[in-house]
């Protein structure tokens, strides 16, 4: 089974967001034996919060439900648990480089814009200090790269 980490920065917004759009995704297409995933932050400034309520409510109207709880990356379990560590954006990417202990774990480490079809993006931008117009980009983006992700596992495995 291939495991999927998805990471911003405090993992209320948009690794949570995209956890939940990943998850729909693999209960469409039936992947549940073959793909898993989780989200984390690269800091602890809201461990043990659910995720952000506006992003929770966005994602609700386009029926998707964030269960998570955050989390901060623990590099000495995430880099051998999980087969892709994804970062929201460019910081987050470099902060997970800081904490890949080898090559192995560096090799891991995408960034999700990386995996988007539409290509408009070059990262998934934090709406954490904007409006509800934020949050749906968030979503738009990350339905988009979510899609390319399982498209590129798959390929993998077929």
């Amino acid at each position: 089974m291939k495991q999927v980490l998805f990471v911003c920065l405090g993992n209320i917004c948009r690794s949570p967001g995209a956890e939940a759009v990943f998850n729909a995704l693999i209960e469409k297409n039936g992947l549940e034996k073959e793909l898993s995933c989780d989200s984390a932050g690269t800091d602890a400034y809201h461990v043990g919060q659910s995720a952000d309520y506006r992003m929770k409510q966005v994602a609700k109207n386009r029926g998707y439900q964030l269960t998570s709880i955050s989390r901060k990356v623990n590099p000495k379990l995430d880099f051998d648990r999980f087969d892709y560590i994804i970062g929201m954006d460019r910081q987050n990417v470099r902060d997970l480089i800081s904490m890949a202990r080898n090559e192995t774990d560096r090799k891991k480490i995408h960034l999700m814009t990386d995996f988007a079809i539409n290509g408009k993006y070059n990262s998934v931008p934090d709406p954490y200090y904007g409006g509800d117009a934020g949050f749906e980009l968030v979503l738009d983006i990350l339905e988009d790269a979510c899609e390319g992700l399982i498209r590129k596992v798959r390929g993998e495995a077929g």
